[in-house]
């Protein structure tokens, strides 16, 4: 019988956003892709430096520590395979259990994310996270100078998410666009009872809540809503995750406050958002991923 993955979380990550390779970003950037190469390959013996999506990593692999595998973490990268020998060579130095990698030499690797299944998709690379969020996988645009992750907490992965156009869909963040803060928040007062649509990020907020019951390695989970919602429009956030079944450990409900410096309190692996704005207050404190989906992303 084949290898399958059913019943992991499959995370698809590129080595951008696993290592910090931009230094040698910048000759790929430059268009000479065999120099790229070759310096790659000058560096094999050398492990790469942890990048900003590391920590996540990590601490993910770590729930399968007990034997039972629930998390499977597969590179899916634009580098060539020269330069991928380089980095499952880093990911056995720092002791990451990963085992499969997609390098496709500066083609688009994100039609891999379906026979994958993959769950969620981390890269550098803006075309190719709006390629996975057209087709339906949660994506996100990892910002390679973003923070890194606070060690404080080395046995439990905490995880921040947004809430419209991430979590939820973008139904009533298009009311605000349209018709402003007032009309937004009549609306959800009147739909307070109505469960929003499921957002890109809800099947990753579910698997999260199914390893946060399940455990595994002496791991935990914590999880944060932190929205631009105040009251009274926080009501319908809440009872859309009651709806789910999904319990949150923390709420922000910030109304419209800079995000970052809340972010920083919580000390997030990573932290999920379809504002550049909020990303830009995110990242310079916390690990921070662009959702490039809604209305605030045309």
């Amino acid at each position: 019988m084949p290898a399958n993955l059913d019943g992991q979380l499959v995370v698809a990550i590129s080595s951008r956003a696993l290592f910090d390779f931009e230094e040698e970003n910048q000759r790929f950037e430059a268009g000479n892709d065999r120099d790229y190469m070759a310096l790659q390959q000058t560096r094999l013996d050398q492990p790469a430096k942890p990048g900003v999506a590391f920590s996540l990593v990590r601490k993910l692999l770590a729930f399968n520590a007990d034997g039972a595998p629930k998390v499977e973490v597969v590179v899916l990268s634009r580098n060539d395979p020269i330069s991928g020998m380089r980095v499952f060579r880093s990911a056995t130095h720092y002791g990451l259990n990963i085992q499969r990698g997609v390098f496709t030499r500066g083609e688009s690797p994100w039609r891999y994310l379906r026979p994958l299944k993959a769950q969620l998709f981390l890269s550098a690379n803006e075309a190719d996270v709006r390629s996975a969020l057209q087709a339906g996988v949660a994506a996100a645009r990892v910002l390679p100078l973003s923070a890194h992750a606070s060690s404080a907490h080395p046995q439990e992965l905490r995880i921040a998410f947004d809430g419209d156009a991430v979590l939820f869909s973008d139904e009533a963040e298009q009311v605000f666009q349209r018709e402003g803060l007032d009309a937004f928040q009549s609306h959800e007062i009147t739909h307070a009872n109505t469960p929003l649509p499921a957002g890109p990020f809800k099947p990753v907020l579910q698997a999260l809540h199914r390893l946060q019951q399940e455990g595994g390695g002496g791991m935990k989970v914590r999880t944060a809503l932190v929205t631009a919602r105040s009251a009274p429009a926080h009501e319908r956030a809440i009872r859309t995750l009651m709806d789910w079944r999904i319990e949150v450990d923390e709420a922000m409900f910030l109304g419209g406050l800079a995000k970052g410096e809340f972010l920083r309190e919580f000390e997030p692996d990573f932290f999920f958002d379809d504002q550049a704005g909020h990303i830009a207050s995110a990242a310079a404190h916390v690990p921070a991923g662009h959702v490039s989906a809604g209305i605030a992303n045309p």
